[in-house]
């Protein structure tokens, strides 16, 4: 598993646009972890899946809530990463109402989330191999914190845990 200290492993996410513009075309567009976030700092948190109940009723409205709190804090960007298609999670962003405050990052093959070491599989539960609920803080591709829930659990990778460990 990925640790405070590592270097991120690069991998395509997927991200979807509901209109063209800087350089994006309308649809799922590629790109490399790497890219963005070379001299950034990134707050990414990983989830089990789209429209599933704790993930949409806390995980990603705490990030959107608190979108301002963590641009204070010295935040570049928000990520929502989870094992989706860029469809699904261009559809969740848009019924989560993210636009501007959280990128909704496709992982769909799990590359990246195996990557990571940040995987699960769920195949008992009918939903194939998916992310582990985290958050994690990339500065300049560097991991510099890492939270991993426990199974069933939703404490550490909130926004207010993640923003309380940033403040300090």
């Amino acid at each position: 598993m990925i640790a405070v200290g590592n270097h991120v492993p690069d991998a395509t996410l997927q991200e979807f646009f509901e209109t063209e513009g800087g350089g994006c075309s309308l649809g799922p567009n590629a790109f490399r972890v790497a890219d963005l976030t070379r001299g950034r700092k990134i707050v990414v948190f990983g989830l089990p899946g789209a429209f599933t109940p704790t993930c949409s009723a806390k995980h990603v409205p705490g990030y959107v809530a608190q979108a301002a709190a963590f641009q204070a804090a010295g935040v570049d960007e928000i990520w929502c990463v989870s094992v989706n298609d860029a469809f699904v999670m261009g559809a969740w962003a848009r019924d989560q109402q993210t636009g501007g405050k959280v990128r909704m990052m496709a992982d769909g093959s799990a590359e990246w989330t195996r990557a990571l070491g940040l995987d699960q599989d769920l195949t008992a539960r009918g939903m194939g191999v998916r992310s582990k609920r985290y958050a994690l803080v990339i500065d300049d591709g560097v991991v510099t914190q890492l939270h991993v829930e426990a199974p069933g659990e939703f404490r550490v990778s909130s926004a207010e845990a993640v923003l309380a460990a940033l403040r300090n």
